[in-house]
């Protein structure tokens, strides 16, 4: 039977890292902040959790070190766009593209190695269920997201930051505060996410390992729209299409052609929600008129 219990464990595995980053660029979104750096920092975040899960026995401080990594890594994007007014794109793909050459080249320094790295002393994230702990509590920060933007002040304040900065600063209210903290903590779910991927759905590291996962992410924020459930739904989605790719690797299809079933699905989405809301602005602007 195709699909089974087993295609969606497979599908909730893959889920998880796509939505601990697509929850922090969400947090971005809300706050004016468009992040595509996701990739960097969670890429950056895997190399950091297997480094600290290797020297020191731990698992659990491979999360924290990974989550406190892309965290001090997302500072780039936050001193570059926020503070100094660059342009949050290029910034985004320049980190992208950094922490690729850095944990490439981190991997042959610390490791000696190249390609792949994987000991058999190397700890992983325990399972539950099947699962490990991050990518319950990946849900659970879905909830707490939707009620802080929905219902809490600190979320009121960070979409009217997002929304009109200007008129948030004269009811006292910092952008630049809110902006920082929304980078900061789109880090730390970044980091997040790549320990759960290099610990929790494997438990290895090996070079550019996230392989468009950051991407998606965005993409799975465009499609959500920036709300917590609509990322969550986004998210399932592609969890669902790299499953199924992994599914059919085992009924004899080519595997360049199986991988690349979750950005056929991602290509897919981004044409029909486009050609979706190029439908509505005629009837809406005929209603107007």
């Amino acid at each position: 039977m195709f699909f089974d219990s087993d295609l969606l464990m497979s599908a909730l595995r893959a889920l998880t890292p796509i939505l601990l980053a697509a929850l922090g660029g969400a947090i971005c979104e809300r706050a004016g902040v468009f992040n595509i750096g996701l990739e960097g920092m969670m890429l950056l975040g895997c190399f950091t959790a297997v480094a600290t899960s290797w020297f020191t026995g731990s698992a659990w401080l491979g999360v924290l070190a990974a989550a406190l990594a892309a965290a001090a890594y997302s500072l780039i994007l936050a001193v570059g766009a926020i503070t100094l007014k660059g342009d949050a794109v290029v910034l985004g793909i320049a980190m992208n593209l950094l922490a690729v050459g850095l944990t490439s080249f981190l991997l042959r320094t610390v490791f000696g190695v190249q390609g792949t790295f994987s000991d058999p002393s190397l700890n992983g994230l325990p399972l539950i269920g099947g699962l490990s702990p991050l990518a319950y509590l990946s849900w659970l920060a879905v909830g707490i997201a939707a009620l802080l933007l929905s219902r809490h002040v600190w979320g009121l304040r960070l979409r009217g930051v997002g929304e009109s900065p200007d008129a948030a600063a004269t009811l006292g209210v910092s952008p630049v505060k809110y902006r920082y903290g929304a980078v900061l903590s789109s880090g730390v779910l970044c980091g997040l996410a790549g320990a759960q991927l290099a610990l929790g759905n494997v438990t290895l590291f090996t070079e550019n390992m996230t392989a468009g996962r950051g991407w998606i992410a965005v993409v799975a924020v465009m499609l959500g729209r920036a709300l917590p459930v609509g990322v969550l739904l986004a998210a399932l989605l592609f969890g669902l299409a790299e499953a199924v790719g992994f599914r059919l690797q085992g009924v004899g299809l080519p595997q360049q052609a199986t991988d690349a079933a979750p950005y056929v699905v991602t290509l897919g989405a981004l044409f029909l929600s486009t050609a979706r809301r190029r439908r509505r602005t005629p009837s809406s602007s005929g209603a107007v008129s």
